[in-house]
């Protein structure tokens, strides 16, 4: 044996813990669906630096892991889904192409460079109906799952996965779907969970019911709404503690949280499922405007960026 032989198997074994350790040290992101669409939501407290993105119409991108290394496989994802598009039809560009095409990339890189890439990465599509979703996770070795329903990945993902397969269930509605992912993504290991605001989270979806380009970033306004709702319907389903004995409960109409109270009342004043206009000054509730795109440039374009993992 020459001095410093390392068998083809340890090689592997070594690079795949070296790339799991880099991954873990990153935040967990998920995805998941509901009846409208596919929620994304990831913890970042950047406003540049973006983990969700759009690849194309109706697919959506999703990583954890060292920032530089996905944004160079999202540029790359969405210079191949352009040219597809541009050659052939803009219906051929699919979720299952783009993550084969990532599969491919991310296992050669893996199997021939000296050091892999530590990401993981979710290409998700939507479909004109809930049975055509897709959902796919690609790991730093090349390896694609479909994943239907829900996927949490990065960081602590498999406490993330058992608090989603508790509370997840098909054809919820966009609050139910954005509280379980918050609760997921806030359940410490000894089943406490820590707070997350509005500016510590960035969130998007892909909506249903958009005819040509679905993905949609949920912004501070719209964000404020859904974590008083899920905060309020936590409320709720808690059970109400007794009172001790020889006390009286006070009526219903003079404690200070009363359905005329509560700021997710019917008189409140949120705004409606619907959606109504921001009130001057205040940022849009979703983006991007309408005629732009947050996709970016192709492959080698943008500034340098940290390596810090996501």
């Amino acid at each position: 044996m020459p001095f410093g032989y390392v068998s083809p198997a340890q090689a592997m074994r070594d690079k795949a813990e070296f790339a799991r350790q880099g991954i873990a040290r990153g935040r967990s992101c998920v995805t998941l669906q509901y009846e409208g669409g596919i929620l994304m939501m990831a913890p970042n407290t950047s406003s540049a630096l973006h983990k969700i993105s759009e690849i194309y119409d109706r697919i959506g991108f999703a990583a954890v892991g060292r920032y530089p290394e996905f944004e160079t496989l999202r540029k790359a994802g969405i210079t191949y889904a352009d040219v597809a598009g541009y050659q052939f039809d803009r219906r051929d560009v699919t979720a299952r192409g783009i993550a084969i095409y990532y599969a491919q990339n991310l296992g050669t890189i893996f199997t021939e460079s000296l050091k892999p890439f530590e990401v993981e990465i979710v290409v998700a599509e939507v479909g004109t109906r809930p049975e055509a979703d897709q959902i796919y996770r690609i790991t730093f070795d090349g390896s694609v799952n479909d994943e239907p329903g829900f996927v949490a990945f990065g960081g602590q993902a498999d406490q993330v996965s058992a608090v989603l397969k508790e509370r997840y269930s098909p054809g919820m509605s966009l609050t139910e779907a954005f509280g379980a992912a918050l609760a997921a993504l806030t359940t410490t290991g000894n089943g406490e969970r820590t707070e997350l605001a509005a500016t510590q989270l960035e969130v998007a979806i892909l909506d249903r019911t958009r005819e040509h380009r679905a993905f949609r970033r949920i912004r501070a306004a719209r964000l404020e709404e859904l974590i008083a709702e899920t905060r309020s319907a936590d409320g709720k389903s808690a059970p109400a503690p007794e009172a001790p004995a020889g006390e009286s409960t006070p009526p219903a109409g003079g404690s200070a949280s009363s359905a005329g109270g509560s700021p997710s009342s019917a008189g409140g004043s949120a705004p409606s499922a619907g959606g109504s206009a921001p009130s001057a000054g205040s940022e849009p509730a979703t983006g991007p405007d309408r005629g732009s795109t947050d996709r970016g440039g192709g492959v080698g374009g943008g500034d340098a960026t940290p390596p810090n993992p996501l």
